[in-house]
């Protein structure tokens, strides 16, 4: 599967207990409903067919009979369903009872997998009745031959917990279950799942509501699925149950490395559907070297020798439709709550490394070239914050405008405007003169605006600031962001140049909403009013002249594309090694309506292009604080030669776009 994702959905219907026909019924149902959603893997909760509560009723014949009977049926009704059932029952096993869950796909009985951790405390009395399962997988009798003469599933199936299912023709799904409590042990069968090899797992449960527990599950689900770096699909009981003492939700989630993609309302019954990432998961495990070690072999972590390999194929796999929105802007959290939090966060790290610096260095002053622009906007916000936490006066901020020949009076303003109302010292430096000296000194026509016209200027500017520093006994603050320094939007020697970068590792698009949220948080009304003017003005250099009404002419976005986009590539290319056709159809979904798959090839070529080309500038890039997981510090983040060739990431556009001609 090219593009790594698999539909899946946990499911949890009504049922009642003991009434085995009228719980197949409601199954077979959502089968169906699962079907038409081409959901490829479907998990229904823990002893679905006879409903968990039964008490005693387990040790009854008829029942163990009749869920027999009704767990053929349903084998029969997957048939051409083109995915892969759980479905839970009791099952006899040479005299002793098991809850077990069944793995079904397309009329075929696949395995039987039995739950290792039984409880037997205060609400759940599970000992009672049911035996914990065996790891090692042996082969068993179905008896199915009862029902009908030539069952399908007549032959052995193997009956235990290390057993996966492999997916031949979907690269990177290899399938394996545990049961409710598994997950709450210290060292669940899902840990040891992982490590040989399962990429999903899925949990079959019946987990009670009391205050506060939905919560601590959700924490649970979260926290496992992250540890294995896996998807996680977890169904629990739910409307129905006996309630003599306890309720079940019927709480429902899908999970991947961490994250829930998709949550049920408690007490509700249905679909819970997501899409998995296989991609992405293997990617973070090839990218964590410590995952293979992860279990302890005295813990009985297991080897994927020591499983049963179970193959299965599906006969086809829709990719045109996704289940899970697609973040549009990666770097930037979803939540607003989450967002707040982590623009605290954020603003923390780079103030705390900065006052480090200045800590180790002795250092009371600070330099910086404020231009009225997002970048150095927020380098002055943090620098003030830094020196807030050193308890070094503000004045010892020594903020640095020099307008030049593409300067406006919009960004002059405001850059006057930051400064003052921030309590820096102010000075401004005209470089105009100097440039055309410059031009003069190496024989350089003014009239031709080319990349010597403009690098001249990021220059002067550069040694303005280096000299002043030196002068007071200053450090450098640099201003450019992670999203130029990918495309290699900055002056080598110039703007590329600093003594400490503090927005290094922030992208264009969390720049931005670094600084909309200082906005929003400042209580002073005129520096309010320049932060968001700030937000309102075009990203640009400003190094050519402004048009003929006074604004800005160079608009950068015009030139490299929006920053949006090539924010969305660099994570997604870095942060996982997605492929530019995964890319690409990626983006198409989250800027669907924005941008058309034209104009994304269009820029994804111009980033590809620039990010390789550009390496060299990255490779001696200034220290400056971690603050994301994608990182281009040639130190602690991107490890890459300034030779390398975008050939092959080039070419797989252009067989791209002659498919789509």
């Amino acid at each position: 599967m090219d593009l790594g994702y698999i539909k899946v959905a946990a499911a949890t219907t009504e049922i009642r207990l003991a009434d085995v026909m009228f719980n197949l019924e409601n199954i077979n149902n959502t089968i169906d409903e699962a079907y038409r959603k081409k959901i490829k893997i479907l998990v229904f909760p823990e002893l679905c067919l006879t409903g968990y509560t039964c008490g005693d009723l387990f040790l009854q014949k008829e029942l163990i009979e009749r869920a027999k009977e009704a767990l053929y049926s349903l084998i029969k009704h997957t048939e051409s369903k083109d995915m892969v059932v759980f479905v839970g029952l009791p099952w006899e096993k040479d005299g002793k009872l098991y809850n077990v869950t069944a793995a079904i796909k397309d009329g075929e009985l696949l395995a039987i997998i039995p739950k290792t951790n039984i409880p037997n405390y205060q609400e759940f009395y599970e000992g009672r009745y049911f035996t914990p399962g065996s790891r090692k997988p042996e082969w068993i009798e179905t008896g199915f031959e009862k029902y009908e003469s030539k069952a399908k599933s007549f032959a052995k199936v193997p009956f235990g917990t290390d057993i996966l299912l492999s997916c031949k023709n979907v690269d990177n799904l290899n399938i394996a279950a545990e049961i409710c409590e598994d997950v709450w042990v210290p060292h669940a069968p899902s840990n040891r799942h992982a490590v040989a090899g399962a990429t999903v797992i899925a949990n079959p449960s019946a987990s009670d509501e009391i205050a506060g527990k939905a919560g601590f599950r959700k924490a649970l689900i979260e926290a496992q699925s992250s540890r294995l770096v896996a998807g996680y699909i977890y169904t629990s009981a739910g409307s129905g149950e006996s309630t003599s003492d306890i309720v079940f939700g019927g709480h429902r989630m899908v999970a991947e490395n961490g994250s829930i993609l998709a949550e049920s309302k408690l007490y509700t019954e249905g679909l819970c559907i997501s899409d998995i990432d296989l991609t992405k998961i293997s990617y973070e495990r090839r990218n964590k070297n410590t995952f293979p070690k992860s279990v302890s072999i005295e813990y009985g972590a297991g080897t994927e020798a020591d499983y049963l390999k179970l193959p299965f194929t599906f006969s086809e796999i829709d990719r045109s439709l996704l289940d899970r929105k697609i973040n549009a802007h990666p770097f930037i959290p979803e939540n607003t709550r989450d967002r707040q939090e982590s623009f605290k966060e954020i603003l923390n790290i780079q103030a705390h490394a900065l006052k480090k610096r200045l800590e180790h260095i002795n250092c009371k002053r600070a330099v910086i070239g404020v231009s009225g622009g997002l970048d150095s906007t927020l380098a002055l916000l943090v620098t003030a914050y830094a020196f807030k936490l050193a308890e070094i006066p503000m004045q010892n901020i020594l903020c640095i405008t020099m307008p030049a020949f593409g300067t406006t009076d919009r960004t002059y303003n405001n850059a006057l405007i930051l400064a003052n109302e921030l309590g820096a010292e102010l000075r401004e430096i005209n470089i105009k003169e100097s440039v055309l000296k410059h031009f003069e000194d190496i024989g350089h026509d003014p009239e031709i605006k080319n990349a010597a016209y403009e690098n001249s200027q990021a220059r002067e500017r550069t040694q303005i600031l280096m000299d002043i520093a030196n002068d007071i006994g200053g450090i450098v603050i640099g201003t450019g962001d992670l999203s130029e320094l990918a495309l290699g939007w900055c002056t080598y020697n110039g703007d590329h140049m600093s003594m400490y970068a503090v927005n290094s590792d922030i992208p264009k698009t969390l720049v931005r909403e670094l600084v909309s949220f200082a906005a929003e948080c400042c209580p002073n009304i005129r520096l309010r009013e320049a932060l968001e003017d700030v937000l309102d003005t075009p990203v640009s250099p400003e190094l050519l002249p402004a048009d003929s009404e006074g604004k800005i002419a160079q608009k950068t976005e015009d030139l490299v594309g929006p920053y949006e986009l090539h924010d969305f590539f660099i994570y997604n290319m870095l942060r996982y090694g997605f492929s530019p056709k995964r890319i690409l159809f990626m983006a198409e979904s989250a800027f669907d309506g924005t941008y058309d798959r034209e104009t994304i090839i269009k820029w994804l070529r111009v980033f590809y292009r620039r990010f390789f080309s550009q390496q060299f500038k990255r490779s001696c890039s200034v220290e400056g604080p971690k603050v994301l997981a994608v990182d281009l510090s040639p130190r602690g983040g991107l490890r890459m030669p300034s030779d390398a060739m975008a050939n092959l990431w080039l070419k797989a556009l252009d067989e791209i776009e002659e498919n789509d001609k």
